[in-house]
């Protein structure tokens, strides 16, 4: 990797392709999913190495509750592994974690796993990781909508005070700079409801290769192509 690479400050991540990796090989949906979240693991690790402050990914949408209902199971088993991991490995590597997302439609274990992970990493200062769970970029603003509706029906803000700060701070990503770079695996070219307000000036990077195949060198690539892109915001150069 060359070291004149300018790193993206944050990257997001759509990680597709698992059923399909695991199709391919004969293997169950499920098998693919597992995979994928060991995939999770390592490119947090490399990431970080890299010298990127910020990775999020989209690991369950709000779309994905209308999956066979086998496979939500499954999802949401490995979710709670996923937690215990992810908690050891924050410990390890000082990284601070937050989930996006609607939390109500999760179950109570999980929730209650997800606030102790958040609560043990917030002062860690490694890797910022982000992890959508429940997510949709829809979704997201419709509840930010309510919030700055009471906040206005309660006379404590004014219709004309609200601006593009206004919204972005009731956003689950409030504090959180926009990611630069997207990249969504396995040759999918659309963003899926995902980070749809945050994600205005970022650049984009598609590849063919399925989540549970991705690597530090595919994230290389990646940031490779981002360092060609002439960044530009309204027609002007960033």
């Amino acid at each position: 990797m060359s070291e004149e690479l300018k790193m993206p400050r944050h990257v997001a991540i759509i990680l597709d392709g698992n059923g399909r990796w695991a199709k391919a090989k004969g293997m169950p949906r499920n098998y693919g999913h597992v995979q994928g979240a060991k995939t999770v693991e390592v490119i947090c690790e490399e990431a970080y190495k890299m010298g990127i402050q910020y990775l999020t990914v989209y690991a369950f949408s709000t779309e994905n509750w209308n999956r066979p209902q086998d496979e939500v199971d499954a999802l949401m088993k490995l979710l709670r592994n996923y937690m215990k991991t992810c908690l050891k490995t924050a410990e390890k590597n000082r990284m601070c974690v937050r989930v996006l997302g609607e939390k109500s439609r999760l179950d109570l274990d999980i929730r209650t796993r997800i606030q102790e992970l958040e609560e043990a990493t917030k002062n860690n200062d490694g890797l910022h990781f982000q992890i959508a769970i429940n997510y949709g970029g829809r979704d997201e603003i419709v509840r930010a909508s309510r919030k700055i509706a009471q906040e206005v029906a309660a006379g404590r803000l004014a219709p004309e005070n609200v601006t593009e700060s206004t919204i972005s701070n009731l956003l689950d990503t409030a504090g959180i700079p926009e990611p630069d770079l997207l990249i969504r695996t396995c040759n999918e070219q659309r963003i899926s409801n995902f980070l749809l307000w945050q994600l205005a000036y970022t650049e984009f990077y598609f590849t063919e290769v399925a989540w549970p195949d991705f690597t530090k060198e595919e994230l290389i690539k990646a940031v490779e192509a981002y360092n060609h892109r002439n960044r530009r915001y309204g027609g002007l150069e960033g």
